[in-house]
């Protein structure tokens, strides 16, 4: 989803419907958590949360919700892909009352005008009562 070689994508401008896939506005969706008013209550609505920051180019966001001991010192979009969907597959614990979670997803994209997918297994966990990003595995 990231590389570390590029320049800095901009963050876009967001009006409709969030990437995320939950039907909401970007505003009233993952918008919040970007801006940071809100923070994700489920690892779930923290992976979505992440899915919206790669789609609309925050890799602040991604750097604040990343876990303090696997977080990269920066990271660099990679402004030629373009995120198109996101698919949740499965979710094991990551609940408003569980301090670790893990969500399986499937998410499309497009680059050099081409599409593809990527699986990926996330892995999540409380920080100081908020949840950030541990790790993952593609699968």
């Amino acid at each position: 989803m990231a590389k570390r070689d590029r320049q800095p994508a901009r963050q876009a401008e967001v009006t409709g419907a969030c990437p995320c896939g939950q039907g909401l506005p970007y505003a009233d969706c993952c918008g919040r958590l970007h801006r940071g008013e809100a923070d994700a209550p489920t690892a779930e609505a923290l992976m979505r949360s992440r899915y919206a920051a790669f789609a609309v180019g925050d890799a602040d966001y991604l750097l604040r919700s990343w876990h303090t001991r696997t977080r990269p010192p920066r990271l660099f979009l990679d402004s030629a892909q373009r995120w198109t969907g996101l698919e949740v597959l499965g979710t094991e614990q990551g609940g408003l009352f569980d301090s670790a979670g893990t969500v399986e997803f499937r998410a499309r994209y497009r680059e050099g005008g081409r599409p593809g997918t990527m699986t990926e297994r996330s892995r999540f966990v409380r920080e100081e009562g908020r949840w950030v990003y541990l790790d993952a595995e593609q699968t």
